[in-house]
């Protein structure tokens, strides 16, 4: 036991992040459940197509409204202790949801009401988790660290929770959202552990929350290979998104897979995620970083086209497992060398930055994909994600070099 402890989590990492880790896996396992149970509870209460569209928007767009101010509150305040609050917000939100669940009162206006502000509270949570682990683990070990926490987000949001989740609501409908209770009162423990430094991460915090915002966003600005990331971020997350948007229609009308072996779909690229935890290690260590984050973006155009071409479901479930492979590579990669360019006290800000410009592309591009898709049929949008991200990465190639490294241009300009 204490040897496969080691080799997940190395001990060179240190406690710290171990329960980090810890806290992370519980909450996701929790968070996982509820992509099962949330949906369900709506449905369960309207079957009009808007309202349920705005039970997922409701979860989502605290990041574009909030975002930024949750990242500078991350850089102002004890991350831990931001961490501890939040949590125990979308805890005591949860219980009250229960409450109405449980003595039969719930209905759609309570529902909403409760998505909006669990999102808001997780836009908190999230917006200061990422700031945490470069505070815990060192620069060069911050790839592997990622890796491990990506590892049990694919296990808990993808694989296990939402499974638990939906049979837990088909017994009643309450208990998955008891049991994300419990998942989250245990993650506020495990991350009340961690033994940061107790205070903010910045010794002047005499600015106004305005500044603070202004100021991260001017040192992204003002970094050309961190500036350059995000776009490529932008990009390809709106080049994603798109066909993303109607896979579901495409895997039905195009593929031929049926309901069953769509959500097979979703366990095939988890499957390919949790491959890509075991190698990350060593492609780190035996791949110059540049290389890697070339091969990986290379792959994902390769991927688009791929699925455009694509006509069998043998064809399909295989090349999700591909893609959950790649994609995870790239995302301990990216946040990896973003956490080692940016200074600790800007980690936050600039860190709520970058999940703006996902989530603004994944909006943007599933917007897009619609109406590409009703145009032009099915294929249309990965065609579209193929060229468009191909176009970006022959623009970007040469940049890739400078911003694998950005934390040694970070260190030049400083």
């Amino acid at each position: 036991m204490g040897t496969l402890v080691e080799t997940v989590f190395p001990a060179r990492l240190g406690t710290g992040f171990r329960w980090l880790v810890g806290s992370s896996w519980v909450t996701n396992l929790g968070d996982g459940m509820l992509i099962a149970a949330g949906p369900l509870l709506v449905a369960s209460q309207t079957r009009n197509p808007l309202l349920v569209a705005s039970a997922m928007l409701a979860l989502q767009a605290p990041w574009l409204v909030v975002g930024l101010f949750a990242g500078a509150l991350a850089d102002r305040l004890d991350r831990r202790l931001v961490m501890v609050v939040a949590n125990t917000v979308r805890g005591l939100v949860l219980a009250g949801l229960c409450t109405v669940i449980a003595t039969g009162h719930v209905n759609i206006a309570i529902v909403l009401v409760a998505m909006l502000a669990l999102g808001t509270a997780e836009t908190f949570v999230d917006a200061t988790a990422g700031t945490l682990t470069p505070m815990l683990v060192d620069k060069r070990d911050l790839g592997i660290a990622n890796s491990r926490l990506m590892a049990g987000m694919i296990t808990g949001n993808q694989l296990v929770g939402p499974a638990v989740g939906a049979l837990l609501f088909s017994v009643g409908m309450v208990w998955p959202f008891a049991v994300t209770v419990v998942c989250i009162a245990v993650g506020v423990v495990l991350v009340s552990r961690i033994g940061t430094p107790p205070g903010a991460v910045r010794a002047d915090v005499d600015t106004h929350i305005r500044q603070d915002i202004a100021e991260g966003v001017r040192w992204l600005m003002g970094n050309p290979p961190v500036r350059t990331l995000a776009v490529i971020i932008v990009v390809f997350n709106v080049t994603w998104a798109a066909p993303w948007s109607v896979l579901v229609l495409w895997a039905l009308e195009r593929v031929g897979i049926d309901e069953a072996g769509f959500g097979l779909l979703t366990t095939a690229s988890a499957v390919g995620g949790l491959l890509a935890t075991f190698s990350y290690g060593r492609l780190e260590r035996v791949v110059p970083l540049a290389t890697l984050m070339r091969t990986v973006l290379l792959a994902e155009v390769l991927f688009h086209l791929a699925m455009a071409l694509t006509t069998s479901p043998w064809t399909a479930y295989p090349l999700m497992v591909f893609f959950g492979a790649y994609a995870f590579v790239w995302g301990t990669l990216s946040q990896a060398v973003r956490q080692r360019a940016v200074p600790s006290e800007l980690q936050g800000r600039v860190g709520s930055v970058y999940m703006i410009c996902v989530m603004g592309g994944m909006l943007v591009g599933s917007a897009l994909g619609g109406v590409i898709a009703g145009v032009w049929g099915l294929t249309a949008p990965w065609w579209f994600a193929f060229v468009g991200s191909g176009l970006t990465l022959a623009l970007v190639w040469r940049s890739l070099g400078h911003i694998a490294h950005a934390d040694e241009s970070a260190q030049t300009t400083a």
